[in-house]
């Protein structure tokens, strides 16, 4: 069965607004607003945007599989990595994001993770994601302006 493209594009992402406690180096944990986005039309990916009230939000984006894995385990490595927070707050997720400017922790709710999840599982089930993507259209995309 091959997904239509074209469908993918129309379909709406799943969103998930929620907040997240982020942690600094050397600074008190603060909360900030946050959003978790998929869309059948990049069917690897979710996008983490993290927003403050005077700023425009900053996005992360990352395998969908490795937010799923730091439900249950640590996983990730590099720039991103997600793991369950069960000392202190057993429902919590943290998810790690670093730069060479340094690193923020983020803690956000495992039910809301889950339930973001499994709407986004229904979209695109686990190990069909292949299926939802337009290879024609993403080699026209990387040779473009090439000749």
């Amino acid at each position: 069965m091959r997904h239509d493209p074209a469908e993918a594009a129309d379909e709406d992402p799943i969103i998930c607004t929620t907040s997240v406690r982020v942690s600094v180096s050397g600074e008190l944990p603060v909360p900030l607003p946050a959003e978790l986005r998929y869309s059948a039309a990049d069917p690897y990916a979710v996008r983490l945007s993290l927003g403050a009230p005077a700023a425009p939000p900053v996005d992360w984006v990352f395998a969908r599989s490795l937010l799923a894995q730091g439900l249950s385990r640590p996983t990730g490595s590099g720039d991103v990595v997600v793991f369950p927070e069960r000392r202190y707050r057993p429902d919590a997720i943290r998810i790690l994001l670093r730069t060479r400017a340094g690193a923020a922790l983020l803690e956000v709710s495992g039910t809301v993770v889950t339930a973001f999840l499994q709407r986004a599982h229904a979209v695109v089930p686990p190990g069909t994601e292949h299926r939802h993507i337009d290879l024609d259209h993403v080699v026209d995309q990387l040779t473009a302006g090439r000749e």
